[in-house]
This record gives C-alpha cells, structure tokens and sequence, in this order.
C-alpha cells in the first residue's frame, strides 16, 4: 500500500518533495518541481541561507530573487532548518557536499549525518533519493543502514534510490530540467517510483539496474573530463618548451568531425566535482586492492598546475628584472569558471596562496566575487575586497594575471593600461591590441 500511495501522490502532484541542501544542486532542483506543479520543503542547517530565501533573496548568481520571492508568495516552496520537519515530505532528495578531507580521502560525514536526521522522522511511505556525488556503493553501505536501524523495511515500507546531479553552474544552455537524469533504485519498486517523480520535472529519466551504477556513471562522467584535462594540461607544458602555442593545436585538431573532443589547459581544476569525484573512486580502489593509475597521474598534473604558473610569473618577471617578492599583482577571477560566484576548489585560491608565500603585493579582481571568502583548505588567506579594474589600478601593477575568463572582462581595456599581462587561459586570445604585453602561463 506504501508504493501504490506514493505512486498515487506523485502522479497527481500532491506528493511534497524536500530537498536537503539548498546550494548550486539544491535550489535549481526545487525550481526544476516547482515549475513541474508540485510544493516543495527546502532543508538547510545554514540559518543565513534560510533566512535569505524567506526574504526572497537568492544567493546563487544565476537564480534570480524573483523567482524565489514568487515561489515563496505563491508558497510553493517552504525553506526551513528545522530538520524535525523532514517526515512532512513524500519524496526526501539529499543534495549535501561530499569533499575530501585532509589525505584525500572522502568525507562522507554530511551524507551519514543527513541519513540521521531523515530516520529521525521516517515513516511509511517515503522516497528517499541521494544525489550527492560519491563513490559506488555508498547509498547502499553508509545510507541504508541508518535508515533500515529504525524496523522499517526497505524497498515495502519506504524507498530508497541514486541519481547523480548534473549541474554546470553558469551555463544557459542547461538547466537541472533540461538536463537527462540518471535513476537507480535499490530495488524495481524505489525505481519506478524515483523515475516517475524525477519524470515530472526533467526532460528525460535513464533508468539503471541498481543504484551502484547510477553512482559509478557520475564518477565515470567527471574522471573522464578530470583525466583529459590533465593531458592537455601536460601537453600544454611540453608545447611551451616547443614554442608551439597549445591552443591553436587544439582549435586545429578540433576540426575533425570525429573521434576527438576539444579539453582545454587551465591554472588547475576547480568546482565541486572534476577536482574531488575522482578521488572518491581511487580511495575505493585501495580498499580493493586495485590501483587507478591514470585518475592518480591526473591527478598529480592537474595539481601541480597552480605551481606552474606561479614558476612561469617568475620567470617572467625575472626578464624584467622584477622579483616575485614585493611586485603589485593583480589576479582577475577567484570564482572556479567564468560567469559564477562560485569559488568551491578554485585555483585561484591556490594561486593566492603561493604567490603571498613568495611575497607579492597582491589584490584581486571577480565580478561575481564581490569579499573573498573564507575556504576550508585555506583558512589563513587575509581577508580582500575585489579591486574596481580602472586604468590607476592596472597601471600601477607590476603583472596582471588572468586566473578566470569572464566575459564581463573587457580584455582590450585590460591589455591596454596593464604594462604586462599573464594569462593563464584562452582569454585573451581575440585580443589584437597590446600582443607584445600578453604571455602565456
């Protein structure tokens, strides 16, 4: 009678969903049921963000306010931090972080906190649907026991499933509905009834025969792009000793219509998922017995990029008889791509980091990153405001270093009053103003 009911409430729409985790996966999930017809219960234990959105007040650059305003008039969606509230829902979809700790081992601390509070209030009837990135074999080992602890039964009694987000935060072109959503279940029945909710408020569902092949396609997804990023990071360095300009071999090799994908060079990698996912898949190697030689060789190249970097903005400044320490530079992009205010795993904190360690007089510049906050792995960066881009303050900086390509950035302008420019991306590869003052690092 479980399954039928909860069958019966999704397909009319009466089933309140509640996600956990109102950050870059959460929030674009709710607006994604919202828009499908149903209400939606937003949990985090983030007071500051509870607050914000009752006001209706977004904190995530591409969600408008209005349209959290709109959903909170219209009480279509009802945030909270009252974890107690938990059993008001039908369907129960965990977006929490999954990072690494200090030896890189995965942190699973939030999902098996999270499971915690859900058997708290569990009861009959619910759909339970994790969607936090992390390695196969979690929602089976570290979510099903808190939740089987409290008699009821899996799969008769309540419902449990995985499903991968797929957010990529910043680009128009995709949003969490727009989006193909992968669905397995612990059993047909938590299946059937993840894909049939998710099939409201997506443009298509996959179904995968268990929940273990669900979590394994996310990291499949992301190693792949983790993987191909650091051959051309390698490449990129090799082709430097070469003189050979490593983005105009990727746009000619690009011309072919098949059997290859454009993956560009970078100051490292950042985001929630390409800098950590893969890791998660090499600690459950270990535990295995196995090794996954060209995730950890990926790895080690895409980390060592932020060092790179700083080693070529010496070299360079050296050739103009200029040390690291005590030179005025100014790093444009703290968030981890253009156009977010998103600055998870960015290297240009790492870059910040290295470059106060030489010494350097340094300040920043993000759009979208108005204060620099403060970040788990570095807890010792002072505290900055972004710097207003004006011919003064580029004039007086020794290097200015290109860390993320915004389109706000008017690169001309930049070229234009910087006595030297460091870029460590294709930005400003249009600019046709100034080339004496570019170099690559």
């Amino acid at each position: 009678m479980s399954q039928a009911r909860l069958a019966e409430l999704i397909q009319s729409k009466q089933a309140q969903i509640g996600v956990i985790g109102l950050g870059y996966v959460g929030l674009p999930l709710i607006r994604a049921f919202t828009a499908a017809g149903f209400r939606c219960l937003g949990f985090d234990v983030d007071q500051t963000k509870v607050d914000k959105l009752k006001a209706g007040k977004s904190y995530i650059k591409h969600i408008d306010s209005s349209a959290i305003k709109t959903l909170i008039e219209q009480k279509k969606f009802e945030p909270t931090s009252d974890m107690g509230r938990l059993g008001e829902a039908d369907c129960i979809i965990i977006c929490v972080p999954t990072p690494l700790n200090e030896s890189r081992d995965p942190d699973l601390s939030y999902i098996e906190g999270t499971a915690k509070s859900i058997a708290e209030t569990l009861r009959p009837g619910q759909l339970i649907v994790l969607e936090s990135t992390t390695h196969p074999t979690t929602t089976r080992v570290n979510v099903l026991p808190v939740l089987e602890a409290t008699g009821l039964k899996v799969g008769k009694d309540y419902f449990l499933a995985f499903s991968p987000e797929r957010e990529d935060p910043g680009n128009p072109h995709f949003q969490a509905a727009t989006i193909p959503k992968v669905v397995g279940g612990y059993d047909q029945a938590s299946g059937e009834l993840a894909c049939a909710m998710y099939g409201f408020a997506v443009v298509k569902v996959i179904p995968v025969s268990s929940m273990e092949v669900a979590e394994a396609c996310k990291i499949l997804e992301n190693t792949y792009r983790a993987v191909n990023i650091a051959l051309v990071n390698e490449l990129k360095v090799l082709y430097d000793k070469l003189n050979i300009d490593v983005w105009e071999v990727i746009d000619a090799a690009k011309t072919k219509p098949f059997g290859y994908q454009a993956f560009y060079p970078g100051p490292g990698l950042g985001g929630h998922c390409i800098p950590i996912d893969p890791f998660y898949l090499t600690w459950l190697a270990r535990k295995h017995g196995e090794q996954t030689r060209f995730i950890e060789l990926a790895g080690e190249i895409n980390t060592h990029m932020p060092t790179y970097v700083i080693q070529r903005l010496g070299e360079f400044l050296n050739d103009a008889a200029k040390p690291v320490r005590g030179s005025k530079i100014a790093l444009l992009g703290a968030a981890y791509k253009k156009d977010v205010d998103d600055p998870r795993e960015s290297p240009s904190f790492e870059l910040m980091k290295l470059l106060l360690a030489r010494g350097a007089d340094l300040t920043y510049n993000d759009p979208h990153v108005p204060t620099l906050p403060k970040m788990r792995h570095y807890p010792d960066l002072p505290a900055m405001s972004s710097q207003e881009l004006t011919p003064g303050y580029l004039a007086a900086q020794d290097c200015v270093l290109i860390a993320t390509d915004h389109s706000a950035y008017d690169y001309d302008f930049i070229v234009k009053h910087s006595s030297f420019v460091l870029d460590t991306r294709n930005a400003t590869k249009n600019v046709t103003s100034g080339r004496e003052k570019i170099r690559k690092a």
